[in-house]
Parts: C-alpha cells; sequence; structure tokens
C-alpha cells in the first residue's frame, strides 16, 4: 500500500474512494511511568514513551491500511497522524487519509 502525506501522486490518476482511519490508545506501565517521572527531574529522552508511540503510531497505521484494502484502494494520500493524551501516561494516535484507486 502506498502512503503519501501529499494530495496526489505524481503521474498517476486516482480514483477516491473515501475517508479511511486508525487508532489506538496506548500506555506504559506504571513501573516505567515512575521512572519517566524522575527523568524529567534531571532532564533526557523518554525512551520508553518513545517506543510506545511508535508502537503506536505503527498499530493506527495498520488498521487504516485495512480499512483502505477493504475498499479496494492502492494507496492512501493526504495521510496526516494527531495525538493527544487521554489521561495521564497514556495517549491516543490516530491516522487518516483519503484512500484512492490508482488508474
Amino acid at each position: 500500500m502506498l502512503i503519501v502525506t501529499t494530495e496526489h501522486i505524481s503521474g498517476k490518476e486516482m480514483e477516491m474512494l473515501g475517508l479511511v482511519k486508525g487508532s489506538t490508545i496506548q500506555t506504559v506501565n506504571a513501573l516505567r511511568d515512575i521512572g519517566a517521572g524522575l527523568r524529567t527531574l534531571v532532564g533526557g529522552e523518554l525512551k520508553k514513551y518513545n517506543e510506545m508511540m511508535d508502537n503506536a503510531r505503527e498499530i493506527a497505521t495498520q488498521r487504516m491500511i485495512e480499512e483502505a484494502r477493504k475498499l479496494g484502494a492502492d494507496a492512501i494520500v493526504s495521510v496526516r497522524y494527531a495525538s493527544s493524551s487521554i489521561m495521564q501516561s497514556a495517549a491516543e494516535i490516530m491516522v487518516y487519509g483519503t484512500a484512492v484507486r490508482l488508474r
């Protein structure tokens, strides 16, 4: 599945099939959250949170791709990611775009 952030794919005509999306809510365990809280006192990268967000983006993207496949899409254009805090230590990642069939 071709996934792009642009509205068009150079050299291709497209049939728009509709909006597709994927999302997930992820969290880290409480002990890691305490460790991350301590890390904020001294500064530095929160690696476990980075891993959590990378995993969340991958899960959300795969869910979006599955929706696009059900529509018979070859590609997804205008892809955007968004995140929001659901509660302390939990975040939602959402990805959305337009499913298209290439001609």
